[in-house]
């Protein structure tokens, strides 16, 4: 009862100040809406890197030649022929959780069919290429491991390549092109991708037997690539220690020499680009906390004046048989109902504030159900941090100086 006594006298004090109160509230409101919003943000940009990822094959592994020296040194020209047939052979053979793997080869050029021509990429892989990068057909068939062993001249390409080097419409199944002088016969065309995390156009890109792209365009024997797909994502890593461990074999290496090649999952990736979010994520999340702080102050400065107003209350209230524990708590909570009111409206305005950048500027956002919690916690705690010592000071009053009090 007393308690329920106490929350009628802070609601009728906030009621009597309303302007002033919605003041007070107005850097709790903004910094609460900030942090969901931030946070918003975060979740969803780091679930869109997932989501983009994953399409591109989540149990991808892509193993390179060259040591794994990063930071933009050039490597020479034996470091980067240390991939071979042998050894996408002996981890074809050897590797047990793989489900899928291509060798890769890869060189620029330009596309041409008639008057039509466009610079793209030619990918020389093998049949398993698709299943890897989780890809699928729109039209037409992937070419065949006996199409990969004869060298065959036959092509799969992407949507942008169908929109500029056949642009009239025209089925290019069956089709003959060409890239640079050789002639290629058009055999599928696969689903749009659109761009990747990088923001390349994935759809730009014609893909042939690597044995067509070694011996017919590039002239070379080496690997570029070798590309393969865990048997599941938990077991990405696995593989990558089992890859580097036959290639270590394969390269005669010994204990004390360094790879030179090196081996990546798709979960590395992920895990950077979600790393590097979360930075981003705390840093907003540090600067919108900044109004809370303020808000706090806010809240603090208010009750200081509150109880400057209301001293010769405090007196009377305290002469009349009322205790300083009641001066407290009635003071406490009216700091704590302001501050949890603010929380509220905060959280309304940050999940507006959310509908908005989702909507109408097309930012992936994902409302975490831990960001509500924490904020409406961060509120009380704020409540409670910043009205506890204007509180204690109305509670400490003298009685009789508080009734002479003008």
């Amino acid at each position: 009862m007393r308690l329920l006594n106490l929350l009628k006298i802070a609601f009728k004090a906030i009621v009597l100040n309303k302007m002033r109160t919605l003041l007070t509230m107005l850097g709790i409101i903004i910094g609460v809406a900030s942090v969901i919003a931030m946070l918003a943000i975060g979740e969803g940009s780091k679930e869109s890197i997932r989501s983009t990822i994953s399409s591109m094959g989540s149990n991808m592994i892509a193993i390179k030649p060259g040591a794994d020296i990063r930071g933009g040194v050039r490597r020479s020209r034996e470091d980067m022929e240390t991939l071979t047939l042998k050894d996408y052979e002996a981890i074809k053979s050897q590797a047990s959780l793989l489900s899928y793997i291509t060798p890769s080869v890869d060189g620029g050029g330009q596309v041409i069919n008639g008057a039509n021509n466009w610079p793209s990429t030619i990918y020389g892989v093998n049949p398993d290429y698709l299943n890897i990068k989780v890809w699928d057909l729109q039209s037409g068939s992937m070419f065949t491991d006996a199409e990969v062993k004869s060298a065959a001249k036959v092509a799969v390409i992407g949507q942008t390549i169908v929109e500029n080097v056949f642009p009239d419409g025209t089925d290019p199944v069956g089709q003959m092109m060409r890239f640079n002088n050789i002639p290629f016969k058009v055999i599928g065309v696969l689903e749009e991708k659109g761009e990747s995390t990088s923001g390349q156009d994935q759809d730009d890109i014609v893909i042939a037997p690597y044995t067509t792209v070694q011996k017919r365009i590039l002239a070379i024997d080496h690997l570029m690539e070798i590309m393969a797909s865990a048997i599941s994502e938990d077991q990405a890593q696995n593989a990558v220690d089992e890859v580097s461990a036959i290639l270590r074999v394969s390269h005669k290496l010994n204990e004390t020499d360094d790879d030179d090649f090196h081996v990546r999952s798709m979960e590395e990736l992920i895990s950077t680009f979600s790393s590097t979010s979360e930075m981003l994520t705390l840093l907003l999340v540090a600067v919108a906390s900044i109004s809370l702080l303020i808000g706090g102050i806010g809240i603090m400065n208010i009750m200081y004046v509150s109880v400057k107003e209301r001293t010769k209350e405090i007196g009377l209230r305290m002469a009349v048989g009322g205790k300083g524990s009641d001066i407290l708590m009635q003071f406490l909570i009216e700091a704590i109902l302001i501050s949890v009111t603010g929380g509220v409206l905060g959280v309304i305005l940050g999940l507006g504030a959310t509908f908005f950048i989702e909507k109408f500027l097309n930012w992936p956002t994902s409302v975490a159900l831990y960001s509500i919690v924490i904020s409406f916690a961060v509120c009380a705690i704020t409540g409670i941090f910043f009205g506890w010592y204007p509180a204690r000071k109305a509670s400490a009053l003298d009685p009789i100086t508080a009734l002479r009090y003008e």
